[in-house]
């Protein structure tokens, strides 16, 4: 296994840049919860590809973010002591918006990384025209000599079409180091199974609510058990939704629960997709005032 190279890439990046769903395309399931909304991603969830060649772990970070509360400069501190251990990091920027503020400060951050290599990925090119997506390139590799980045490549990919995907992929096994495997064979995350439930439910939650809302959400899995011994056994999953506000609550539970019962109809089919059982999943929406600017209530809530 000479040959083999093994190592950790983190994907940076705004907020709803498409890394997480970048990530899916890659590993060829889903191990991120993907959304409209921005920083719907609050952990380095760990996603793993294997080939024959090559293990390339991938590290979905949160967006980068002008933080307005303790939840998110913590997720800010966590993105860049990501960055700090991994092989390679990317930098991905989408094809249909303007380069930003936001752009500029996390390509000035990259820059100063000695060890890991730099590429920088322009994603959702599905959405825009080969004139657009030609200035859009250009633009990136300006990006790159303005804040002192040396890219090794730029690559142009559609994660929802599969365009250039596999190509980005032998680009990064070029760039890890010789290694054993990191993980078991098969193994496509490190995320725990009921932290995996509990963002599957967020995930859910997230859609159809107004704008403000998804970063007051937060979801705790209470309890998980089979009903009996047999691995075709009905699941029981007993949740819970935070919010931060009474207001919110009445949002998250829609008139006489009807979009409660929506986001657990939806979840509870993306959680028996990812158990491979049948669910019977119990859905309560509670209040914890403020929680995204309180560190108890943070710890609680596992940041």
């Amino acid at each position: 296994m000479s040959d083999y190279r093994a190592g950790f890439v983190c994907l940076v990046g705004r907020p709803n840049t498409g890394k997480s769903t970048l990530i899916n395309a890659l590993v060829g399931r889903k191990v991120a919860i993907t959304s409209s909304k921005p920083q719907t991603t609050r952990h380095a969830i760990r996603g793993i590809v294997h080939r024959p060649d090559a293990q390339i772990v991938l590290v979905d970070t949160p967006g980068l973010h002008k933080p307005r509360t303790l939840l998110g400069q913590r997720l800010n501190d966590l993105v860049r002591t990501t960055w700090s251990e991994v092989d390679a990091v990317v930098l991905c920027i989408p094809a249909n918006e303007p380069i930003g503020p936001g752009d500029r400060r996390i390509a000035a951050d990259i820059a100063g990384l000695k060890r890991a290599t730099k590429f920088a990925v322009v994603t959702k090119t599905d959405t825009v025209t080969p004139p657009k997506l030609a200035e859009q390139l250009m633009a990136v590799q300006r990006l790159g000599e303005t804040a002192g980045v040396e890219f090794a490549d730029i690559v142009p990919l559609s994660a929802v079409a599969g365009d250039q995907v596999e190509l980005f992929a032998d680009l990064l096994v070029r760039q890890l180091p010789e290694s054993p495997p990191l993980y078991p064979d098969g193994e496509v995350t490190d995320e725990p199974t009921d932290a995996m439930v509990a963002e599957l439910i967020r995930e859910a939650a997230l859609e159809g609510v107004r704008d403000e809302l998804p970063h007051s959400l937060a979801v705790t899995v209470e309890e998980m058990t089979p009903r009996d011994d047999s691995e075709t056994s009905l699941v029981d999953v007993h949740a819970t939704v935070y919010v931060e506000r009474n207001s919110q609550k009445a949002i998250v539970l829609g008139a006489g629960g009807s979009r409660m019962k929506e986001v657990g109809s939806t979840a509870r089919a993306a959680i028996e997709e990812l158990l491979g059982r049948r669910v019977y999943l119990d859905l309560h929406v509670k209040v914890a005032k403020e929680w995204q600017r309180d560190p108890r209530q943070l710890r609680r809530l596992g940041f």
